[in-house]
């Protein structure tokens, strides 16, 4: 019998503050139990492992949502403010075609280098005579460059066509390139289609600098009425063009008979190359005036469509026929036992620069000249983008490795030879004598 004023014998505790005390009392044991340090070692790792998984989930969502943040900031800070000094108009976007055919594959990735600015657009053509590795090379090759998976704005054509210069299978094809470009991205302002054999004179940075100055319906076209020697040779023959209907190369094929000039709208010739606004050329696209596609009717039996189709849309078209500058800024040099151009070399350089062209056409592959323009007008290092204002690294190979705004542009004195040849175009209105004119 227990002593009635004794105090009551301790009670055993219930399992759940039993659990908690041992816990409780554990964690104050200065020799803790190993299978404890084990469970907690165990959930430490697991809550670390589950944050870097969630951490490395959203980066990766992040890099692949969007063109990197860095090139396209949504807010731009003036450093410093000057109110009797005002700011530049904002700079435009060209979206670019650039195309090739069998063995082109390295010319194209130079000329893409050359003209490189992440805030252009750029679809790359190699037609359908190109074997399949070389459309894969040009791929990976963009695939694999860190700045043009940054910007996400180089395209390749996985499904090529033909196209055959003297035929209208080009015009096709430029409709085409602009009409996907269109869907890639409407933040460009100008089209612009260039061959292999061509190469650009000034850097992206001077070319946009003039642009964001002009008008963005300019159109800047050879054009001329006066046919001559061409009625008969490129207007009233009849052909067919195996590009728009064949999946192999053949021959041209010409009709016996031949048929005369239209009536209806009157006929301008010019050059196969043309800075085109993208105005225009959604109006070719999807505008609702039918001349566009009467003109595509008309021209896609004709020899050498292309260096007609353009200039007969813009001059019989009263929506753009004032917007047309008679000047392609294109240098080239017309061979004179042939119709065609002569290819250009290290003697042309002094002229090339003198003409203040954005452009030049044509050179051979990997001619020394590319060399010179590389270094002298581009400051170009072999397998690199021409540098620009939103290249941050330092010089060298590694300069645009590191980049930031590319709305910041750097001109040079290319600017100042284009903007010098502008100026003399629109200089007291002489391009408006030369506009579109019946001869």
């Amino acid at each position: 019998m227990q002593n009635p004023t004794s105090p009551p014998p301790p009670q055993p505790p219930s399992s759940s503050s039993s659990s908690f005390s041992s816990t409780f009392f554990n964690l104050r044991d200065p020799k803790p139990k190993p299978t404890l340090i084990l469970l907690y070692t165990f959930l430490f790792l697991s809550l670390l492992s589950l944050t870097l998984i969630l951490y490395l989930s959203h980066s990766t969502i992040h890099t692949h949502s969007g063109p990197d943040p860095f090139l396209h900031p949504t807010h731009a800070h003036r450093l410093v403010f000057d109110p009797h000094k005002p700011s530049p108009p904002p700079p435009p976007a060209v979206a670019y075609l650039i195309s090739g055919s069998r063995g082109d594959a390295a010319r194209i990735l130079r000329l893409l280098d050359a003209t490189y600015h992440p805030l252009n657009v750029y679809l790359l053509h190699l037609d359908a005579s190109a074997p399949h590795a070389e459309r894969e090379l040009v791929a990976v090759t963009v695939q694999s460059n860190p700045i043009f998976k940054a910007a996400q704005n180089v395209h390749v054509v996985g499904k090529p066509d033909f196209s055959y210069p003297k035929g209208s299978s080009p015009v096709s094809l430029r409709l085409h390139a602009a009409s996907v470009l269109l869907r890639l991205s409407l933040d460009w302002d100008w089209f612009v289609s260039l061959s292999a054999d061509a190469y650009p004179l000034v850097t992206q940075d001077d070319l946009l600098h003039i642009l964001s100055f002009l008008p963005k319906d300019m159109n800047f076209v050879n054009h001329s009425s006066y046919i001559g020697w061409k009625e008969a040779r490129k207007l009233k023959p009849i052909i067919v063009d195996p590009g728009l209907y064949l999946s192999e190369g053949t021959e041209m094929f010409y009709a016996t008979q031949k048929r005369e000039l239209p009536s209806a709208y009157r006929v301008f010739t010019g050059s196969s190359f043309s800075i085109l606004s993208r105005r225009f050329m959604e109006f070719c696209i999807l505008g609702e005036d039918n001349l566009p596609r009467i003109l595509l009717m008309y021209f896609a039996n004709t020899p050498s469509s292309l260096s007609n189709y353009f200039p007969t849309v813009l001059c019989n078209s009263r929506q753009f026929n004032r917007t047309v500058i008679n000047q392609n800024l294109l240098y080239g040099v017309q061979d004179s036992h042939r119709n065609d151009l002569r290819p250009l070399n290290s003697t042309d350089f002094d002229d090339m620069i003198r003409s203040g062209a954005i452009f030049a056409e044509k050179f051979h592959k990997d001619d020394p000249v590319l060399d010179l323009i590389d270094q002298n007008l581009l400051g170009r290092t072999p397998r690199s983008v021409v540098p620009g204002g939103w290249c941050l690294g330092e010089a060298g190979n590694n300069t645009c490795l590191t980049w930031g705004d590319a709305k910041i542009l750097r001109p040079g004195a290319g600017s100042q030879r284009l903007e010098k040849a502008i100026v003399e175009l629109l200089a007291n209105g002489i391009f408006r004598s030369r506009q579109c004119i019946y001869e």
